[in-house]
């Protein structure tokens, strides 16, 4: 491992009981863990007298796990993703940062956080930054707070690319999980007449809304859900809806989404990494849906799945 100044230690605590579901999550960021859980240490060993006496004294109700994220990357989409996958799996849990100053967690990030270009047009600006337009680009700014969804993630890149491509103008679209509720800006610059954001975070709905409002979007709202049980069918089906969110939801969502959908009607499933897509796959085949696209990138993928 590099000296400290060259890494970040992202640590997340919690109790031992879900040890195995933060595992399941943090995996995601990164597949080289460091976990500490004392829970199992015999003293009646021969080798008691050699154990450390901080281990010793460790509160052995609790667990941690830790990733290691370079310096010169932004955390915060790492934070942001914790705090929603964890909100959705309900896991109680603390994160630290270690080797960075916590006064400067608000800020410090957002000198890593610059324009960035998806697709052919799409241009997502922080919007405590300058850019000049090209012509024909389309602008988002954004400002995520601690919310999911700055642009930078494979996953989200992954959605916006194909929002790029299959939205066309008058659709109905649906956002659930949204975050700081980029995908909806985007469907909505992207000609969609109305887009609806959901997530299960009240801070990601607080973000989402503020830069929604900051959009000048008019046709775009965002609401409190727990995936689909608060999603508004008064105005009818969606013809399109995002799931940027992990497998086990997206599998737990499948046999209710396609209520959700217009015959002709496209899901975007992505946050799936590599080694759980099939298993994606066969719940959406299992639910009458069928994937006609996969898009991977960097260890996860997106699927573009209509009705069978």
């Amino acid at each position: 491992m590099d000296a400290c100044k060259d890494w970040t230690q992202l640590k997340v605590t919690v109790p031992l009981s879900q040890l195995d579901a933060l595992v399941a999550v943090m995996s995601m960021l990164n597949n080289n863990l460091m976990i500490e859980d004392y829970s199992d240490i015999d003293l009646k060993t021969c080798y008691g007298d050699l154990i450390d006496e901080s281990i010793l004294n460790a509160d052995k109700t609790v667990a941690s796990v830790s990733v290691f994220l370079p310096a010169e990357r932004p955390y915060s989409d790492a934070i942001a993703f914790l705090n929603e996958r964890m909100s959705a799996e309900q896991i109680e849990g603390k994160i630290e940062l270690i080797g960075v100053n916590e006064e400067d967690w608000a800020n410090s990030w957002k000198a890593y956080y610059k324009p960035l270009h998806i697709g052919r047009r799409m241009v997502i600006v922080p919007a405590w930054e300058s850019y000049d337009p090209q012509p024909d680009e389309i602008i988002v700014c954004m400002d995520p707070g601690m919310a999911f969804g700055t642009g930078s993630h494979e996953t989200t890149r992954l959605v916006i690319e194909l929002l790029e491509e299959l939205v066309t103008p008058g659709m109905r679209v649906a956002d659930v999980g949204c975050g700081s509720g980029i995908l909806a800006i985007c469907a909505a610059k992207l000609g969609a007449a109305e887009c609806k954001a959901y997530d299960i975070d009240p801070v990601a709905v607080r973000v989402a809304r503020e830069n929604i409002s900051d959009s000048g979007m008019t046709n775009v709202s965002c609401d409190v859900s727990d995936l689909l049980k608060g999603v508004d069918l008064a105005g009818g089906q969606y013809d399109l809806i995002c799931a940027n969110i992990v497998a086990d939801i997206i599998i737990r969502m499948a046999p209710d989404v396609g209520r959700y959908m217009k015959d002709d009607a496209i899901l975007l499933a992505s946050g799936i990494i590599t080694e759980r897509a099939e298993e994606v796959i066969e719940a959406l085949n299992t639910s009458h849906l069928k994937v006609v696209r996969r898009l991977d990138d960097n260890g996860w993928c997106a699927l573009v799945v209509q009705k069978a």
